[in-house]
């Protein structure tokens, strides 16, 4: 026999998320379970889900895997109606080994470390400057990767090129070599090597040469937008667009949801870690949090130390305190990230 819910009492939703289904999982304010529902990964399904745990009692929080992918469109769907969403991790693996792996079992244990706390982190919004700069920046890494991989093949393709074609082209800086092998002009039809190996040259130069247009409208793109949503943060010694954008990124659309700088540093992994051991007090490298924006912080900090005195100034009198240079890089890039 169904159990009968009294309207208005609190109710916790866990979500595993996939690519065209998540399955939900309801629990009552006992932990008791209510019900297991899937739903497609579409606004139908979200709309469907909704109103299904509506139907048990007040919706308190709902716990969701993935919000930075699979569970992105049910996340941005539940924070426009005011639900409250937590960041969930996957289910660890003694948890798995106990209890077995399957969808519904990791959407109940999503929803018990909502109810146990255990799950406080809340979900970067995905609507705003910050969105659109991941964006940007996913396009550009990757014309990046394949710009790279192009002017690799060409110097691969001018060493095995045979000799009178080899001759002219030898030695040449990458672009430069881009530049003249483009303009090639290729008989068609012709099996002689040297012919082929011109038009290949042509054809890998030519595509270097469009991922290198593709990634300066991305620049003037990503400039742009860093320009707009945030101009004291590019104002900032040592931050340029891509820097700033890295960090614009990690604290997402929503960032007052991080409380304070410390979070912030903590999301970052430019907060020490406790390293101590009887009489020796000291910290170590926190190899955790978003390392994109840990590497923005070290670029932050490599530019600062090389031109400016203030920051050579206090790495100094860091390392006279007994500190390690790895040391006072830390301390360094925790104060950058105070000050961003």
């Amino acid at each position: 026999m169904e159990k009968t819910k009294e309207w208005g009492a609190p109710v916790y939703l866990g979500v595993d998320t996939h690519s065209e289904t998540h399955v939900a999982a309801a629990l009552d304010e006992a932990g008791r379970l209510l019900g297991v529902l899937a739903i497609p990964n579409n606004e139908v399904g979200y709309a469907e889900l909704l109103g299904w745990v509506l139907g048990f009692g007040a919706l308190a929080a709902v716990g969701v895997e993935g919000t930075g992918s699979y569970g992105a469109g049910l996340s941005r769907f539940l924070r426009s109606r005011g639900v409250r969403v937590m960041e969930v991790n996957r289910t660890s693996r003694q948890h798995r080994r106990r209890h077995g792996k399957h969808d519904a079992g990791d959407a109940e244990a999503a929803a018990r470390a909502v109810m146990a706390g255990t799950a406080s982190g809340e979900p970067k919004g995905a609507d705003g400057a910050a969105e659109s700069l991941r964006a940007l920046r996913l396009a550009r890494r990757s014309a990046v990767k394949a710009r790279t991989q192009a002017a690799n093949q060409l110097h691969a393709l001018v060493s095995t090129a045979p000799d009178e074609l080899r001759e002219g082209l030898r030695g040449l800086p990458t672009k430069h070599l881009a530049k003249k092998a483009s303009h090639f002009r290729c008989a068609a039809g012709t099996v002689d090597p040297a012919a082929a190996t011109r038009f290949a040259l042509r054809s890998v130069a030519r595509r270097y040469r469009a991922l290198s247009e593709e990634i300066a409208e991305l620049d003037d793109w990503i400039e742009r937008l860093v320009g707009e949503a945030a101009p004291e943060l590019v104002s900032l010694d040592g931050v340029g667009p891509d820097t700033a954008a890295a960090l614009l990124i990690a604290a997402g659309d929503n960032p007052e949801r991080l409380g304070s700088e410390a979070s912030f540093a903590h999301l970052c992994g430019a907060a020490p870690v406790q390293a101590s051991s009887g009489k020796v007090v000291r910290h170590r490298l926190n190899p955790g949090g978003n390392r994109d924006a840990n590497r923005a912080l070290h670029v932050v900090a490599l530019n600062r130390m090389r031109r400016d005195p203030r920051t050579q100034g206090y790495v100094a009198r860091r390392m006279t305190e007994g500190k390690s240079k790895r040391e006072a890089m830390r301390c360094l890039k925790r104060y950058i990230a105070r000050e961003s």
